[in-house]
């Protein structure tokens, strides 16, 4: 089995600007990317999704989301996804890199936006009504203006990108997210931590590790955790362990100890327990389920 499918922005069918921005109907992506996008894979990019039409399943980093009229799904770049379709499905797709918003906005970081920050939020916003129609006008802006030539067409392109992101944000917030939690101390210090477990997560497991680079205590670090999310920060560790346990065993030929290595755990029958305690399961038990 190979590695994990990267999906680059460049590969696919109508590409607009150098290779840092795509955007097509859900119809025309399907049809001519199918080949690509067919099994799991990741991106390394942000991609937006809106159904218009049709039912299904998608599965973005295990978790299942139903597909129906007026779902927008969002993947941040290393997010692995993989869908089933009725054949009756429409909507529109577009896909870009941080770099296509910083060419025209400075200080606009997207990890930090909270629809992109999973521990907060998951990767799916049903719409409905008055607001269906504010973003279903967003995306068809988008998709129109990517296909045509006129002046300054890109600068508009990330204009809207970014409108389309504040709605939804707002969206989320307004329909019942932790308000006190973004911008605010605690929020800012859980995105450091979450950035820093990204980079950091298959050599150092321990909450006095991200406290020190922090420059906060283990105490303070859980009390930050906890009032945001309900999980120590050893859990947010885990979680991420976990997470990449599960994609390394499915879509890669790598054996049982060869994960737990990488994921640096020199003992496998101690990182199996850790697994099983965590998911309900082994690793083996895992494989078999999804397979």
């Amino acid at each position: 089995m190979r590695e994990i499918t990267v999906l680059n922005i460049d590969e696919l069918n109508q590409n607009s600007f150098q290779g840092d921005f795509y955007a097509s109907t859900l119809t025309v992506h399907l049809k001519q990317n199918h080949a690509r996008i067919e099994k799991p894979h990741r991106h390394n990019f942000y991609a937006l999704f809106l159904f218009t039409r049709g039912t299904g399943v998608h599965e973005i980093d295990f978790n299942k989301y139903e597909v129906k009229s007026g779902s927008v799904f969002l993947l941040s770049p290393g997010q692995t996804h993989s869908w089933e379709l009725s054949d009756d499905s429409e909507g529109f797709v577009f896909f870009h890199t941080q770099e296509f918003i910083d060419l025209f906005y400075v200080r606009e970081f997207l990890r930090e936006y909270p629809i992109f920050r999973t521990t907060f939020y998951g990767n799916c916003i049903q719409t409905s009504n008055d607001f269906y129609n504010v973003v279903f006008k967003l995306f068809t802006k988008i998709e129109e203006e990517s296909n045509n030539s006129l002046w300054k067409k890109d600068s508009l392109i990330a204009s809207t990108i970014l409108q389309l992101y504040i709605v939804l944000n707002r969206y989320v917030l307004e329909k019942g997210g932790d308000v006190k939690s973004q911008g605010s101390a605690y929020g800012v210090l859980l995105q450091k931590l979450e950035d820093l477990v990204e980079l950091n997560y298959r050599k150092q497991k321990s909450a006095s590790f991200y406290a020190d680079k922090m420059t906060i205590t283990t105490k303070h670090l859980n009390r930050v955790c906890m009032e945001l999310v309900g999980k120590t920060t050893t859990s947010i560790v885990l979680d991420r362990v976990i997470l990449e346990a599960k994609r390394l065993l499915l879509y890669t030929g790598k054996t049982f100890t060869e994960i737990s290595t990488e994921l640096g755990y020199e003992d496998y029958s101690y990182f199996s327990r850790v697994f099983k305690k965590t998911v309900g399961e082994t690793p083996k038990q895992f494989m078999k389920r999804y397979k």
